[in-house]
């Protein structure tokens, strides 16, 4: 069958509109992460479901660290925290949701890496993060890793922590479940000894169950926890390390640590040192 030119502009016409439904439906609307902030609105992604860092509560409403500081840096760039459109951004899916411009940036535990980077741009980092264990609050044999002899010790299947646990502490007897939320119920219930993770998790663990659990408080690895960005945003990258700066200088940034894992017996550490690559 023949194409003319009134059916050839037809179907031109029909693929733009397709294309520009796919935009909209996928939230990107091409504009840059300032533009978007001087408009009084912003789409930040956040983890929906780690107590303490970012979790979505049964009223709508969102809490923890992650959110708290997406909140400030909102404000310095000029938007009301109510303006703000959270979605969730599971980890698998950070970098897409940054290059597919469905989020102005994400702050969602998110680790800085050499391979992320090579997609997306990072700010902070905001928070250092460490392996750390949770274990029952009337324990008393387990206070760090090198005490792990013969104990149970959960983390989550392929995760890093597991990993770690493996390779460095081959003395504990590891199990793996398929979320974190089992190991906590395991804990609870005395079928294992310690739970292991970054230590802001394990906080807002046992921030869910004050009096239940303590933090060991020994971390023994490094995880820079940063906020993601569209790489070759310098201007985005900028004003958001320009916030993180201000809140822990003006003390909102220790303010919304204590907030977030009250009643846990988490240390606040020591502020971390933004880097302006």
């Amino acid at each position: 069958m023949r194409i003319n030119r009134a059916m050839r502009v037809g179907i031109g016409a029909a693929a733009l509109a397709l294309a520009a439904t796919l935009t909209a439906c996928g939230g990107g609307d091409g504009k840059s992460l300032t533009e978007n902030a001087s408009e009084g609105k912003l789409t930040v992604g956040i983890k929906f479901d780690q107590p303490g860092i970012g979790l979505r509560n049964t009223d709508g409403t969102y809490s923890g660290l992650d959110v708290e500081v997406a909140k400030y840096v909102a404000e310095k760039l000029g938007v009301k925290a109510e303006d703000i459109t959270f979605k969730e951004a599971p980890s698998a899916q950070r970098e897409t949701l940054i290059e597919n411009g469905q989020v102005d940036f994400i702050v969602a535990s998110y680790s800085i890496t050499d391979s992320r980077k090579q997609k997306v741009d990072f700010a902070g980092p905001y928070y250092i993060a460490g392996q750390d264990l949770l274990v029952r609050a009337d324990n008393t044999d387990i206070t760090g890793p090198d005490s792990l002899d013969g104990k149970k010790v959960c983390s989550v299947k392929g995760a890093t922590p597991a990993q770690n646990i493996e390779k460095n502490f081959p003395q504990a007897q590891l199990q793996t479940y398929d979320t974190y939320s089992l190991c906590i119920e395991a804990l609870r219930g005395g079928a294992i000894d310690a739970v292991t993770t970054d230590n802001v998790i394990l906080a807002g663990y046992a921030a869910q169950a004050p009096g239940t659990y303590k933090l060991v408080n020994e971390t023994f690895t490094t995880e820079n926890y940063g906020i993601g960005l569209k790489k070759g945003d310098t201007e985005g990258r900028t004003k958001i390390n320009d916030a993180i700066e201000e809140m822990i200088a003006d003390g909102s940034w220790k303010a919304a640590l204590e907030k977030s894992f009250a009643g846990t017996g988490f240390a606040i550490p020591e502020p971390p040192t933004v880097d302006r690559y």
